[in-house]
């Protein structure tokens, strides 16, 4: 196995699967989190080792070290054995070219850089593509291969499902990062309370599973994953804990027979409530229908999107801001082709450059 992004959240939950079940893990990368990647090697043993940020390259304990964007490239190169898995849990729009080399070199990818699909999914094969995502796996665990009438995800709502709609434009970094359910990195978090990371998921399962019948609701809970509309007139329902160990050890295992969690105890959790996704608290989900007829433009929103994100948390712009890029960048570049992936390269650079100048 090839991990990329091993300190990280789903890092750290796949090492722990590698683990339990005995996976060999054949390369590390991280960004710059050295003390934890030096623990990581220490315990592994992987033969390569990356990092992101070349300054820190003198802090890895290791002897075979590629450092910067172009070393994460060449690793994944040096690293590849025949059926090897790769996981990209890499963040942002800097994780697509890992998973176009990886697909070139012939590995079977877990993905949780959604980023990857939600920019390039058109261009991608996505039959070695398994996503490491909560409610993708639990569309895939429900489907078992029948056709669906409608696939439909779930969302937690984020940090600002409760909070009056006037107090949202003044809400402070750490308001927005205050996430009721779990704890996650800054990005998908602040993704988590505009809505936008539920865009990036209906495009995911638009790739995934060829299908354009997609939509949403909050469940405040996150016990409820997904649900499947069929023909018949049922609708199937994949429940489970909060806990992304399930996923990634499907992703890497194919089939798990012995238990990863403990089951749901519906006693306990008592009730479970469900709540249209409001235009007025997430205008960001008006883009839902466009993105669906036009999925090339998800390169438009990641990057209006993760330039509009990085300004917030440099406290340049309000929170409601960050959706006013993506509709702006959406409403500018609707009509962008990208056939290939220079064009979706290009498009990024273009769509960042025109948000810098708003």
């Amino acid at each position: 196995m090839v991990l990329l992004g091993s300190t990280g959240s789903i890092g750290r939950n796949t090492l722990f699967i590698a683990k339990k079940f005995g996976l060999k893990v054949n390369a590390l990368c991280a960004n710059k989190n050295t003390e934890l990647l030096n623990r990581q090697i220490e315990e592994f043993s992987p033969k390569f080792v990356a990092i992101g940020d070349e300054t820190k390259k003198c802090e890895v304990n290791h002897k075979n070290v590629f450092a910067g964007f172009n070393g994460i490239l060449e690793m994944i190169d040096a690293a590849y054995e025949d059926g090897e898995v790769l996981v990209n849990a890499l963040v942002g729009f800097a994780g697509l070219a890992p998973t176009v080399k990886a697909l070139e070199k012939g590995y079977k990818i877990a993905l949780a850089n959604k980023e990857s699909l939600v920019t390039a999914g058109a261009l991608l094969d996505t039959k070695r593509i398994v996503p490491i995502d909560s409610e993708h796996f639990g569309l895939w665990y429900l489907l078992g291969g029948r056709e669906p009438k409608k696939l439909i995800l779930t969302a937690s709502g984020g940090a600002f499902r409760n909070t009056p709609l006037y107090k949202m434009k003044n809400a402070k970094i750490e308001d927005a990062l205050n996430h009721p359910n779990w704890q996650m990195g800054k990005k998908i978090t602040i993704d988590s309370a505009t809505m936008i990371n539920k865009l990036f998921e209906v495009l995911e399962a638009r790739w995934l599973f060829d299908f354009d019948n997609i939509d949403a609701i909050i469940e405040t809970k996150s016990i409820v994953h997904a649900l499947v509309d069929f023909a018949d007139g049922s609708t199937a329902a994949h429940l489970a804990k909060t806990d992304m160990k399930l996923p990634i050890a499907f992703a890497l295992l194919g089939e798990v027979g012995e238990p990863i969690l403990s089951p749901v105890n519906l006693l306990e959790i008592q009730n479970i409530t469900f709540k249209a996704i409001s235009l007025k608290r997430y205008p960001a989900w008006q883009l839902r229908e466009i993105l669906l007829q036009k999925p090339h433009l998800g390169v438009v929103l990641n990057a209006a999107n993760e330039v509009a994100v990085e300004l917030f948390l440099k406290n340049q712009i309000s929170f409601t801001d960050i959706v006013s890029y993506a509709l702006k960048a959406i409403s500018k570049f609707e009509n962008i082709q990208t056939a290939n992936l220079n064009e979706i390269f290009l498009a990024d650079k273009e769509v960042r450059e025109f948000c810098a100048g708003i």
